[in-house]
């Protein structure tokens, strides 16, 4: 009798309707206002939410499908390192976290590095995985950020960071902590080679990454809602027995205080950073020009490299540049508004400048 009710009756019933369960993972809960989406609608909207806007968090493999042009880059193979040099173990033995974390994500480690095109310009980009053990930054995390950022070098193209980490892998002590100072030392090379670097920082970007590399680019992108710190509030709130104000550490409240340069929404993230490549390419074109060129005496810095300011000014008239203008922040990066700013800008450097007559009396 147990086996006509467990297994006989079970098959006809499924036979006679067609009607499925969903996944486990099917429905995802929005972390703003906690509406429901589901995981196919969100990841078509980059995983937004129409609700409110909330930005969820992406995977490594995401990040830069959504970067590269038509999703398509190319995997910069990472050098292997030692998987468990101290033998660590607290609850469960570290080896097996690690065989958990890379059948969860298949990744190998918390960093995923891709080289591609990104609106016609070549460019590394580096993507850290908050699901691989929180993104920490250990031995091979930093060897795959320092070999993206080598690549760049190699290469002579930019290099573009997304930083999404819990900090300093504790698994690995003092060998974790030494890939602050080794990330800092590959900055260097990036600067060194006049080559821009800008860092996309996501929710959330704590601990040993803020106190290293993610803080040291050209320019510093975070995503709205962002939680951006070293030490997160609850532990600074505990220590100093203070309340912290509304939004403390989060992206909007850095940028109103000088911390970051932009907060961009998710949508309009691929565009900004291909204004800014486009921008800061040019100004490295130009250093080079200006290095060759005797005559020019160098006045200002761009990238690095010293550029004439009359060099600054003729690239801004003619180049194919963005000029700063009072415009919402929406708008800003508004690909259909620059379009229509070009015969406007043409038209201006085409025109002869008026040039004021030396000899003429200066009005009072």
């Amino acid at each position: 009798m147990n086996w006509i009710n467990n297994v006989v009756r079970p098959k006809i019933r499924s036979l006679l309707t067609t009607r499925r369960e969903p996944p486990d993972n099917f429905w995802l809960k929005c972390g703003g206002c906690g509406q429901m989406s589901d995981r196919k609608a969100l990841e078509e909207n980059r995983f937004v939410f129409p609700c409110c806007g909330f930005h969820a968090r992406m995977t490594a493999e995401h990040r830069l499908k959504i970067v590269f042009d038509g999703g398509e880059y190319t995997t910069v193979a990472v050098p292997p390192v030692a998987q468990d040099p101290l033998k660590f173990r607290d609850g469960r033995r570290y080896t097996d976290r690690l065989k958990d974390a890379k059948a969860k994500t298949e990744l190998e480690d918390a960093v995923l590095i891709g080289e591609g095109k990104l609106e016609g310009q070549p460019v590394v980009v580096a993507a850290q995985d908050f699901e691989f053990m929180a993104g920490s930054l250990g031995m091979a995390a930093g060897e795959a950020v320092i070999t993206g950022m080598m690549r760049a070098v190699e290469k002579k193209v930019p290099f573009i960071l997304f930083a999404a980490s819990g900090g300093a892998r504790m698994q690995e002590g003092i060998l974790s902590l030494m890939q602050m100072p080794r990330t800092t030392i590959a900055v260097q090379r990036l600067r060194s080679a006049g080559l821009p670097y800008i860092v996309v920082l996501t929710d959330p970007t704590t601990g040993g990454v803020t106190a290293s590399y993610a803080m040291l680019g050209d320019i510093h992108i975070a995503e709205p809602g962002a939680l951006i710190c070293f030490a997160g509030p609850r532990v600074i709130q505990q220590t100093i027995r203070e309340q912290l104000p509304e939004g403390f550490q989060r992206a909007e409240y850095l940028l109103a205080h000088g911390m970051i340069d932009m907060v961009v929404h998710r949508h309009q993230l691929t565009q900004t950073l291909a204004t800014l490549l486009h921008i800061l390419m040019s100004g490295a074109t130009a250093a080079k020009n200006a290095k060759t060129d005797k005559s020019v005496t160098a006045r200002r810095y761009m990238n690095g490299s010293s550029v004439d300011g009359k060099l600054l000014e003729n690239l801004a008239r003619t180049g194919d540049v963005v000029e700063p203008e009072a415009v919402e922040g929406a708008e800003r990066f508004d690909p259909a508004r620059i379009e229509a700013r070009k015969p406007a800008r043409e038209a201006e450097s085409a025109s002869p400048r008026t040039q004021p007559n030396k000899d003429s009396p200066r009005s009072t």
